[in-house]
């Protein structure tokens, strides 16, 4: 079985912007439940489809497949939940870590996230200076809820 393990916590600053180069990210949802979510995501050249199960602290399971990209494009424009999440994804290598770093646009503008998957769910890591406020276990954060209730909406 397939299964993440990640961790998420908000951004404080910009240090982590001379760090590296970002990809543009249109992703859309499926289908969104508590149990499960079905996403269709665009990132540069490549389209995949993944359906994650529910999460149980910071893990869940994972399925993930490459999708022509012209399909994920349609079902993008066409079958997925509004608003779509538009984002622009940082990858940055810390201590044999990959951080992702999420700068949301459209509905969900100012907000940043890092997230930074893990071997197993007690794994120590060193946090850089710009990584704050965990929201691993905050639903808010989670992007199926970002459709619903985007961080434009939060006041």
């Amino acid at each position: 079985m397939a299964q993440e393990i990640e961790r998420k916590f908000l951004v404080r600053g910009t240090a982590w912007r001379d760090l590296a180069s970002g990809v543009l990210y249109r992703q859309g949802y499926l289908s969104t439940s508590e149990d499960r979510s079905v996403r269709v995501r665009v990132a540069g050249e490549k389209a995949h489809l993944t359906i994650k199960g529910r999460s149980r602290g910071a893990i869940r399971t994972e399925f993930e497949y490459e999708v022509p990209w012209a399909d994920a494009q349609l079902m993008l424009d066409e079958l997925c939940e509004r608003p779509l999440i538009e984002k622009t994804r940082y990858r940055v290598t810390i201590g044999g870590l990959v951080w992702e770093i999420d700068e949301f646009a459209g509905d969900n503008a100012g907000l940043v996230v890092a997230e930074v998957e893990l071997a197993d769910e007690d794994q120590a890591f060193t946090k850089p200076d710009w990584v704050g406020e965990e929201v691993t276990h905050d639903p808010r954060y989670f992007n199926t809820n970002l459709v619903a209730n985007p961080y434009s909406s939060w006041g």
